[in-house]
């Protein structure tokens, strides 16, 4: 589970102290406060890659490739939003918000679409304090994806709350906004559980 750490002055974390977190962990500042968290298992990082993968392919393209292009798709870019950090599993940019992508290790502009890969240690952290940042900065749209419970869950951004637009499952094929030009197989994003982990 994420858990608060150490303050920085006037007991308020600076980057300084996410700079100062093991590489083995990710460190966000929120509100504050850091927050570190383990780095993800394994089906976790493989529904993340899974659905950066099919939207890169789509939607991250140049002059001449086939997709209908028109974003920037980054796996896990570090957002410095005010005084918060923030790692999102995925995060997305119209290319005509931002036209050329900075050569820089943080992204100071809020994206248009952030993906969160919950698991059992980070879903509160993700859908309550993330969910709530996001929305401060205007983000227009969150997916929620649960690689255990096999589901995605689509928000559009409505006068500064999230709207559940849907939530789909298994091996459905949908079109979520704000990539519905494109069809996505969500089979292709998980792996079942091993035999033993049934009675986890």
């Amino acid at each position: 589970m994420p858990e608060p750490a150490r303050k920085g002055p006037a007991g308020r974390a600076t980057y300084q102290d996410v700079l100062a977190t093991s590489e083995h962990l990710v460190a966000e500042v929120v509100d504050g406060e850091l927050v570190t968290s383990p780095r993800p298992a394994l089906r976790h990082a493989r529904a993340s890659s899974a659905v950066g993968a099919v939207l890169f392919g789509s939607f991250d393209s140049g002059p001449g490739d086939s997709g209908p292009g028109g974003w920037w798709i980054l796996n896990e870019p570090e957002l410095h939003l005010r005084e918060d950090v923030i790692v999102p599993d995925l995060a997305g940019w119209r290319r005509e918000r931002m036209p050329v992508l900075p050569d820089r290790a943080a992204c100071e502009l809020a994206p248009d679409w952030v993906c969160e890969v919950v698991s059992p240690a980070t879903a509160r952290h993700d859908r309550v304090r993330k969910a709530a940042l996001y929305a401060r900065e205007r983000v227009s749209h969150l997916w929620l994806v649960d690689p255990l419970a096999q589901t995605l869950e689509v928000f559009r951004l409505e006068a500064e709350r999230w709207v559940r637009l849907s939530a789909h499952g298994g091996a459905e094929r949908v079109r979520a906004e704000p990539f519905e030009v494109a069809e996505l197989d969500l089979s292709r994003w998980w792996i079942e559980p091993a035999p033993d982990e049934g009675s986890h």
